[in-house]
């Protein structure tokens, strides 16, 4: 599985990419992979994506986004209490919701 975190430059999402990670670990989840990069980039990468996910300083972008996604995968904004706290485990959480559908 493959969560991509857009957000405007990839590096205030990077610290939470690490926290995801290791909550991931902690699930057994090892094959899952988790990426941050900058919005720019999400077109070159969206036929891999199975969940992407919004910093909440671009929310205003998530229909931009979900033309560029064209329905291939879900598309939703990181909530900012747990992207502020840095609360991997939530975020994952968010993000296998998702993609369950």
């Amino acid at each position: 599985m493959n969560i991509y975190l857009v957000c405007n430059a990839g590096m205030s999402t990077s610290i939470l990419v690490k926290k995801m990670q290791e909550a991931a670990e902690k699930k057994g989840l090892a094959d899952t992979n988790i990426e941050a990069f900058s919005v720019e980039v999400l077109d070159e990468r969206v036929d891999t994506a199975d969940v992407v996910l919004l910093g909440p300083q671009i929310r205003h972008m998530v229909e931009d986004v979900k033309k560029v996604v064209g329905g291939k995968c879900p598309v939703d904004v990181i909530d900012m209490r747990d992207y502020g706290m840095i609360r991997g485990d939530k975020v994952l959480e968010k993000a296998l919701k998702l993609s369950e559908g």
